[in-house]
């Protein structure tokens, strides 16, 4: 017997009962991506590895240890790990960029990376991002944040998240500070774990954000970056905290706040939660004014975010935030008895999806008595069973039946059937 065929480990099935509340959160975002004038861009899930060796770095996990990259012919091509250099390369092809024109974009969507499964983690995740560019001030950086406390308002979880919040500086800033970092913890290497002797050398200041207790016990009295930031990272962090603090959004300051990628410049943030465990980051994003310029383009401002859908959604469940209608799949169920029954519901059916767009009707299709055809409406989850027989047909009207509530049937005419309904699944 040949082995059963299975998913992927960390590739996952979205199943029918859980795809409810995939739509539910994916159309919450992007109506309140609408409402701040963003506009949608899709980019492939497949681009030269090129395009992620230049962009994320050479030197970083993502592209040493992370990345499905396979030949294609003579070409190396990759799955994206992540949105945004997919983004920068296809404003930067298509030209939308030029000329300092802005741009409001964003995107959702499955990356992909060879990673250990785990909680909320995953070798195919799915990622919402935003993209801005030719807007270099500190008024996009908080207009992306307060906007992201408006969606965990708008999901129920606005109490369960922290704003942690940092600046970079500029490379050149951060360049005199990583040879500071690197000249402290040179002198104390046998103290740091093994990721983190290696990081000494391609991407050190990834060791203040290292869990293991050895490290950051070396890390007590190292450089701290604020002491080396320039003063327009330090005007432009000020202006980013003023305009939270004018919106009312509390932050915390974590100056061990890197992100993982070698693109990011001035601000950076993570939203985070105690709610999930270890994987507490549900929301990171910050500035990266360089990666334009970095990947062919002119000097180009660019600042950005991505949420992890599949920790979001851990999170709403977790907090028991799950809006009871979005279980719902259907409203109502359509029982019909007999051929001329059928054909009659099926009429009215039409006409019902003509009057109600919004509502879900599922007609039962393969037969049965009334016994199988009610259970079945039962099993739906519908609110309401339709009813129609030979005695309904004849009088021109429809049973109507509550299966969730209290109430009895009633028999409404055919004309009447699309004002009843939507009064009664409104106040169902």
């Amino acid at each position: 017997m040949s082995k059963s065929l299975q998913a992927i480990r960390g590739m996952n099935d979205i199943l029918p009962d859980q795809s409810p509340l995939w739509r539910y959160f994916e159309g919450t975002v992007a109506g309140l991506l609408d409402s701040y004038g963003y506009s949608q861009i899709r980019t492939p899930i497949v681009e030269f590895t090129e395009l992620f060796k230049r962009s994320i770095g050479e030197v970083t996990d993502i592209v040493e240890k992370e990345m499905y990259t396979f030949q294609d012919n003579k070409d190396s091509l990759t799955l994206r790990p992540e949105g945004t250099a997919a983004c920068v390369r296809a404003v930067l092809e298509h030209g939308i960029i030029g000329n300092g024109q802005v741009q409001k974009l964003w995107y959702v969507g499955p990356m992909f990376r060879h990673e250990r499964p785990q909680l909320g983690r995953y070798r195919q995740f799915h990622q919402i991002g935003v993209e801005v560019f030719n807007l270099a001030g500190p008024d996009i950086d908080a207009e992306l944040i307060m906007l992201t406390w408006r969606l965990w308002a708008l999901l129920g979880i606005q109490d369960a998240v922290t704003l942690e919040l940092n600046s970079l500086g500029t490379s050149e800033a951060r360049a005199r500070y990583r040879d500071a970092l690197v000249e402290f913890l040179s002198q104390r290497i046998d103290q740091l774990d093994e990721d983190s002797q290696r990081r000494l050398k391609s991407n050190p200041l990834r060791i203040l954000d290292s869990k293991n207790a050895g490290t950051q016990a070396a890390l007590v009295g190292a450089p701290k970056l604020e002491e080396y930031l320039d003063e327009e990272s330090r005007v432009h962090f000020e202006g980013v905290k003023a305009r939270l603090d004018a919106a009312g959004i509390p932050f915390v300051i974590n100056t061990k706040l890197v992100r993982g990628l070698d693109y990011y410049s001035k601000t950076v943030f993570e939203w985070v939660t105690d709610k999930l465990g270890a994987q507490g980051t549900v929301c990171a994003g910050g500035r990266y004014d360089g990666l334009v310029e970095q990947m062919g383009g002119k000097p180009t401002a660019g600042v950005g975010f991505a949420m992890g859908i599949e920790r979001l959604l851990l999170l709403i469940e977790t907090l028991g935030q799950v809006p009871e209608s979005i279980s719902r799949t259907i409203d109502v169920y359509l029982c019909a008895f007999g051929e001329q029954a059928e054909l009659a519901g099926l009429k009215i059916s039409e006409q019902l999806r003509d009057r109600l767009p919004n509502l879900r009707l599922a007609v039962n299709a393969g037969g049965g008595n009334f016994k199988n055809q009610f259970k079945k409406a039962d099993k739906s989850g519908a609110l309401f069973a339709l009813i129609l027989g030979d005695d309904e047909l004849a009088k021109q009207e429809i049973g109507v039946k509550p299966l969730r509530g209290q109430g009895e049937q009633q028999n409404i005419a055919w004309d009447a059937l699309a004002a009843h309904l939507e009064t009664a699944i409104a106040q169902a």
